[in-house]
């Protein structure tokens, strides 16, 4: 039976050979299995301009090849800006920094309110922020500056060079960010609150590692999210990995497996049209928005609604399988520009082939599948996956560290007693929102919790459809944002 993905996203588990019992790691922004090469997309037109900062490539140790410097790429907006005015911070995630600039449309929303400068921070290895140049991925050596303590200190260097330049250092900054970003922004607001007033983290799974939750949480929300909208869609797709096992044991399993995935190759492996499945239901889940997007892949508004009703129309004589395929395409091929399946040959198309180093160091996050899940029940093998890290780059992952580092049993009583100016925002139809903090912890460390939100669903661009409880999310995050400035000016 295969496990379940274990660890963090966005994300990847880029081995040049995945065995057939293990799953790609998922990570909220995060692409399909096997993203090593890197696709030519179109990037949308934004209203930024492109600078590059030269960074310090270690901000830790003094050794020699410590002050070498690096091009670290960031966006600005000043269309509404004047000195003295805030000045409103994204911080990067695991892709290139255009990316996120395009999906966090609420930041150029609010700025003409508060006169803001926006920024938007690639994060390094990222992109174009490689310290290395081409060689950047190419050994541990190189790939040992990739960590969020080296990131988080980019953003403070870079900011406080940046108010400088603009003779305007008396700018209050907020920091902006979503999922790994908005872990990012969180922890930025407890190590350099001298440099940022306040966080907004939204969809940010800051429990997500060590003991601090169960470790089935993530996949019993997936489940519970298509569960509650048909318990038939729930149960096929359930029943599905069974029977896609069954046909991997039968003659000529891959080419029955290739006409019924009908894929534009011959498969190579079984494993593969599972992953292919699993990604769908997943990143649904996840991207299960209330207006169209296309953050991920182009899809519909609630797609996971959109998936059980290809299920349940489906004749029952059908099998299990075939109905999970339907409803998986409408992921792949909502647009109805593809006559064939890419399985094993997806690209990577948002530069996020630096994840897997970081889960295989930091960013450990054990997941499990519970009987209530419509995965297949497992449990979680750290031997394995240190192993297979081991494999592709000669280190060992470091379970504790992140709860080390920025707090663990005790994250909530660190964040009331040394943090404040903290914005947690969760949607609980996202399954990375179990990981989130979901109770206000002080009077300024608020968590906005809505039943209906999925993946940092409030940084999307406002439409005309919104629904009502995702305009008073927004409007809320305004007037506490809005708070914190105005403290911020009373106290000048």
């Amino acid at each position: 039976m295969a496990p379940c993905l274990s660890f963090f996203f966005l994300f990847l588990f880029a081995f040049s050979a995945i065995p057939a019992n293990s799953l790609p790691t998922f990570f909220p922004g995060a692409a399909y299995q096997s993203l090593i090469k890197q696709a030519k997309i179109s990037k949308p037109k934004l209203p930024f301009k492109t600078h590059y900062f030269p960074q310090t490539l270690d901000h830790f140790t003094f050794q020699p090849k410590s002050s070498k410097l690096f091009y670290q790429k960031y966006l600005i907006n000043s269309d509404y800006w004047r000195k003295g005015a805030p000045i409103f911070v994204y911080t990067g995630n695991e892709g290139n920094i255009e990316w996120f600039a395009a999906n966090t449309g609420f930041m150029l929303d609010i700025a003409p309110k508060f006169k803001a400068l926006l920024v938007f921070i690639e994060h390094r290895f990222y992109g174009k922020s490689m310290p290395f140049g081409k060689d950047s991925y190419q050994s541990a050596k190189t790939l040992g500056y990739l960590n969020s303590q080296q990131a988080l200190a980019d953003f403070a260097v870079l900011i406080a060079s940046l108010k400088q330049n603009l003779s305007s250092e008396a700018s209050p900054v907020v920091v902006f960010g979503g999922s790994y970003g908005g872990m990012l922004a969180a922890w930025f607001r407890l190590k350099y609150p001298h440099i940022a007033i306040g966080a907004l983290a939204s969809s940010a799974p800051i429990l997500q590692f060590d003991k601090l939750i169960p470790w089935s949480s993530f996949y019993d929300a997936v489940s519970q999210d298509f569960k509650d909208v048909s318990l038939n869609c729930y149960q096929v797709i359930k029943g599905s990995w069974a029977e896609l096992e069954a046909m991997s044991t039968q003659k000529q399993a891959l080419a029955e497996l290739s006409k019924t995935f009908r894929t534009c190759k011959s498969l190579h492996s079984t494993a593969s049209a599972r992953d292919w499945l699993w990604t769908a239901f997943v990143y649904t889940a996840m991207v299960n928005y209330p207006t169209k997007a296309d953050f991920m892949k182009p899809l519909p508004a609630y797609p996971v609604q959109k998936m059980c009703k290809i299920i349940d129309k489906i004749p029952s004589g059908a099998t299990k399988l075939s109905r999970a395929f339907a409803a998986a395409s409408l992921y792949y091929n909502y647009s109805r520009s593809e006559n064939c399946f890419k399985i094993e040959h997806e690209v990577d198309g948002h530069g996020l082939h630096g994840w897997d180093w970081q889960t295989c160091t930091e960013m450990v996050m054990p997941m499990t599948c519970s009987k209530e899940s419509m995965f297949p029940p497992s449990g979680f093998d750290y031997e394995e996956f240190a192993e297979q890290c081991q494999m592709k780059y000669g280190v060992s992952p470091r379970p504790h560290w992140i709860t080390t580092e920025f707090g663990g049993e005790r994250i909530q009583k660190v964040l009331k007693r040394f943090g404040s100016n903290i914005i947690f925002s969760n949607g609980m139809q996202d399954p990375w929102s179990r990981g989130g903090v979901l109770k206000n912890i002080s009077s300024s460390i608020i968590a906005l919790v809505t039943e209906k939100g999925a993946h940092h669903v409030d940084f999307r661009s406002a439409t005309k459809k919104d629904p009502k409880w995702l305009i008073q999310l927004r409007k809320q995050e305004v007037e506490i944002i809005q708070k914190w400035l105005n403290e911020y000016y009373a106290d000048l």
